[in-house]
């Protein structure tokens, strides 16, 4: 899959020079903005186990994962009319022969959309002729019941640095509202309140080993540290990011794959 580049240009514009049908007019419906999605089913099939493909349309833009790269593109809207344009950058990574089908036709199917339906948590990307390009089910973003492996660790210095080899850094939201883990050396445990996006959590509990590994108490010192300062969290897919009141990045994490998932 090659990367494509984002036109910084005037969206509509870059429709029209497109040659695409002008949009319609407006109708009542529930809006794309600020939603996010899972991928269901393309073209009426399942996607193959182990691809998780997302779509969230938030500012102009649908991003997310096409199954193997990220993703991310202009998108107007107007009614139950959509227009997402093919001018999208996404990453290059390589994936299985089968994972990277999946991604090609979910990406055509996207930029082939020209309507969209939303009913019962589901999304309907349509076609011109009315046929159901991709199918989604809405993401929920709620934390409770879900277990996490921390991939990222904002290190307070304007970075964020991946785990000291050989380390976990774990969270495990409880279902009454206590959150505990592995901070790469000591145990703890925090109680949170998720209120939509915002999330909140108490000071940290710790246990009071020392380990003796090079950068281990430091790596959990700022984890420690992160996990106060993070008061947002956004769900896709597999992935989570809690981030500070500034929009910083405090902490990236993965679902813990014995936890279940999208993926399951």
């Amino acid at each position: 899959m090659r990367c494509g580049r984002i036109t910084m240009g005037f969206v509509v514009s870059l429709f029209a020079a497109s040659g695409w049908p002008a949009i319609g007019a407006a109708t009542d419906s529930p809006p794309l903005e600020g939603t996010g999605w899972i991928l269901s089913s393309l073209g009426g099939q399942v996607p193959p186990t182990g691809a998780t493909a997302t779509a969230r349309f938030e500012g102009g833009r649908v991003q997310g994962t096409n199954g193997c790269n990220r993703y991310t593109a202009p998108v107007v809207t107007r009614g139950t009319n959509v227009q997402i344009s093919p001018k999208a950058a996404t990453t290059n990574m390589a994936c299985p022969p089968d994972i990277m089908k999946l991604a090609d036709a979910f990406m055509r199917a996207l930029v082939a959309a020209r309507s969209f339906r939303i009913s019962s948590e589901q999304l309907d990307l349509v076609g011109a002729d009315g046929t159901v390009l991709a199918r989604f089910s809405a993401q929920s973003q709620a934390l409770t019941g879900t277990s996490w492996l921390v991939t990222g660790i904002n290190n307070g210095k304007d970075a964020v640095v991946s785990l000291v080899p050989g380390t976990n850094v774990t969270m495990n939201f409880a279902t009454d509202g206590k959150v505990a883990g592995s901070g790469g050396c000591n145990n703890y445990t925090s109680t949170y309140t998720q209120d939509g996006g915002k999330l909140t959590f108490t000071s940290a509990a710790t246990t009071r080993r020392m380990c003796a590994a090079p950068g281990v108490m430091e790596q959990e010192q700022a984890f420690l540290k992160a996990l106060a300062l993070a008061s947002s969290a956004q769900m896709e897919g597999n992935d989570l990011e809690l981030r500070t009141a500034d929009g910083a990045l405090a902490l990236s994490l993965v679902r813990n794959p014995a936890s279940g998932g999208p993926d399951s």
